[in-house]
C-alpha cells in the first residue's frame, strides 16, 4: 500500500493547483503530480463569437501576460484574413511583446522567487515573501518594482493600459506610435539596463549556495521548443518553430502554423491542464521544455551585444555543445531575455520606420482556419481558430505556454521529491523546495495571481493504515 503527501495549494505562482507525493513502502517517493484544479472553458464559450472578438476575449486568459494571448489571438486572425499585416504594426507588435516579457520576467524573478533565493529556502515562510524582502533586501525589491514598472509602463504608452489593452486587432494594431511616446521610453531604459546588470551579477553570485539545487532542480534530458528567426537566432513574435533534442540536435524546423504535424495533446483524469507531447517520441516519452530556457537553448545566438555575451556564459554551465538541462536555470535565462528585450527595445525606437500612421490593413474572411503563434513569457503559445464564411467562431483550440510544460514539471518536482523528502517527515523548508521547483517554469493557471500575501496550506503525511505520520500547516 502506498501513502499519498498532498501540498494543496501551491503558493507564489498565479492560479490554484496542488501537488501530491505518492511513497512506496519504504518512504521513498514513487510518483509525483502537479494537479491543475481549476476549468477556465475559453475554448468552448468562445464558439459562436466573432474572430474579431477573439484578441479581446482570450487577452482575458491571463492578467499577467495578456499581451501573450493578445498577440497570438490577432495573429490566428491576419492567417482568417489571409494577409501580410503593414510592416510598421509588426515592428510595433514587437515592442509591446517585449515590454511585456520584461515586465513578466521581473515578476517572477524579483518578486516570486527572489525570497527563496536571497533569504532561503528553509527560512521562515512568514518572512520569505515580497514584504519580508522589501524589509530585508529593500534595494533589489524596490529594483524589481521598478523593472516591472518599465514595462507595463511601455505597455500603457503603447496600447492605452497595462493590462487587457485592446490595442493589437487582425489586421495590425489600432494606433500609431507619438514620437512624443518613443522619446518617454527612451529615457526609460537606462534604469532598466542598470537594474538587470545588477540582478544578473546578484544571481551569478549565488550559484555556489544553491549547488545541490542545481543538480535535482529539474536536471534530465529533454527535448526543447521555442521559435527562432530564419537565421537561427532568439525569437518571440515570428519566426520558424525548432525542437532539439538533449543533445542539442535540431529534430525539426518548420513554420508555426504547422504545430500539428509534430505536436499532440494528452489529457490524465487528475488534472485539467493538458499534457502535449512531441509525436514522433510517443507520449509520455516526447516531453519537452518550453520557456526561457528552452529558447536559449533552441537558438544558435540572441542577435544583441549584452544578451549574446551572457549567452556565452550560461551555455558553460551545460556539457561542451549541448543544452543546458536545469531547471534552475531559468532564473539565468530570463534575466538573459530582459536584457535581450531591452537592447531590442532600444533598437527598434531609434528605426525612424516606428513612426507613421500606417498600422492596420483590411480584408474580409478568406480562410476559414487560422493560426496564431507566438512566445509568451512562459514559452510557445499557440492559437487555433476554425471558422465559418462569416467568421463566426466554430471550433477554438488553445496549447498554452504552461501547458507546454506541464510533463517537464511533473518529472522536476519528482526528482526534487526524491532527493529531498525520506517519507517520515515533512518540514516547511521541503515543501517549499518542491513549490520552488514549479515557480522555476513561472506557470500561468489563471487569469489572476496575488503576489502580496500567503496563501493558506496544509501538507499531511498518511501511513498505510490512514494514520497521520506528520501534518504541517500554514495559517
Amino acid at each position: 500500500m502506498t501513502r499519498t503527501v498532498t501540498i494543496d495549494p501551491v503558493t507564489r505562482i498565479e492560479g490554484h493547483a496542488k501537488i501530491t507525493l505518492h511513497l512506496d513502502e519504504s518512504g521513498r517517493v514513487a510518483e509525483a503530480r502537479f494537479h491543475v484544479v481549476e476549468f477556465r472553458g475559453f475554448e468552448r464559450f468562445c464558439i459562436g463569437r466573432t474572430f474579431w472578438e477573439m484578441p479581446g476575449i482570450t487577452a482575458r486568459i491571463c492578467g499577467i501576460c495578456p499581451v501573450s494571448h493578445l498577440l497570438a489571438s490577432a495573429k490566428a486572425g491576419d492567417e482568417i484574413l489571409g494577409m501580410r499585416i503593414p510592416p510598421r504594426a509588426v515592428k510595433l507588435r514587437r515592442l509591446l511583446n517585449w515590454a511585456q516579457i520584461v515586465q513578466s520576467h521581473a515578476l517572477s524573478f524579483f518578486h516570486l522567487s527572489a525570497p527563496d533565493l536571497l533569504l532561503g529556502m528553509e527560512s521562515d515562510p512568514a518572512r520569505r515573501n515580497l514584504m519580508g524582502l522589501i524589509r530585508e533586501r529593500p534595494a533589489i525589491a524596490r529594483n524589481g518594482i521598478r523593472l516591472r514598472q518599465f514595462g507595463q509602463e511601455v505597455i500603457r504608452l503603447l496600447a492605452g493600459r497595462s493590462v487587457h489593452p485592446a490595442w493589437v486587432v487582425p489586421g495590425g494594431v489600432r494606433e500609431p506610435l507619438s514620437p512624443d511616446k518613443r522619446d518617454q521610453i527612451k529615457r526609460m531604459l537606462p534604469e532598466a539596463f542598470d537594474i538587470v546588470e545588477l540582478a544578473l551579477d546578484l544571481l551569478k553570485e549565488l550559484f555556489d549556495q544553491f549547488e545541490q539545487e542545481i543538480e535535482v532542480y529539474g536536471r534530465f534530458p529533454s527535448l526543447y521548443m521555442g521559435l527562432v528567426t530564419p537565421e537561427g537566432g532568439l525569437e518571440h513574435y515570428d519566426g520558424l518553430l525548432r525542437i532539439v533534442d538533449a543533445e542539442g540536435r535540431v529534430l525539426h524546423e518548420l513554420p508555426p502554423t504547422r504545430f500539428r504535424e509534430v505536436i499532440a495533446e494528452a489529457v490524465e483524469p487528475w488534472s485539467y491542464l493538458k499534457f502535449p507531447y512531441y509525436k514522433p517520441f510517443g507520449y509520455p516519452a516526447g516531453m519537452y521544455r518550453v520557456g526561457p530556457l528552452a529558447r536559449l537553448n533552441v537558438c544558435d545566438f540572441a542577435g544583441t551585444p549584452r544578451a549574446d555575451r551572457e549567452l556565452r556564459q550560461f551555455r558553460r554551465l551545460g556539457p561542451l555543445g549541448k543544452p543546458v538541462s536545469s531547471s534552475f536555470h531559468y532564473h539565468y535565462a530570463r534575466l538573459i531575455e530582459i536584457l535581450f528585450c531591452l537592447e531590442k527595445i532600444e533598437e527598434v525606437l531609434e528605426d525612424p520606420g516606428i513612426i507613421g500612421d500606417h498600422v492596420r490593413g483590411y480584408a474580409q474572411v478568406n480562410q476559414t482556419v487560422g493560426v496564431g503563434v507566438s512566445e509568451a513569457p512562459r514559452g510557445t503559445l499557440f492559437h487555433e481558430y476554425e471558422v465559418d464564411e462569416n467568421g463566426i467562431i466554430k471550433r477554438v483550440n488553445l496549447l498554452i505556454a504552461t501547458g507546454n510544460n506541464n510533463l517537464a514539471m511533473n518529472r522536476t518536482i519528482q526528482q526534487i521529491a526524491q532527493a529531498y523528502v525520506n517519507g517520515q517527515r515533512l518540514s516547511e523548508g521541503i515543501i517549499n523546495r518542491i513549490e520552488h521547483g514549479i515557480r522555476l517554469y513561472d506557470p500561468c493557471l489563471s487569469c489572476s495571481t496575488h503576489a502580496i500575501g500567503q496563501m493558506p496550506l496544509r501538507v499531511q503525511l498518511i501511513g498505510p493504515q490512514g494514520e497521520v505520520l506528520d501534518d504541517v500547516a500554514r495559517p
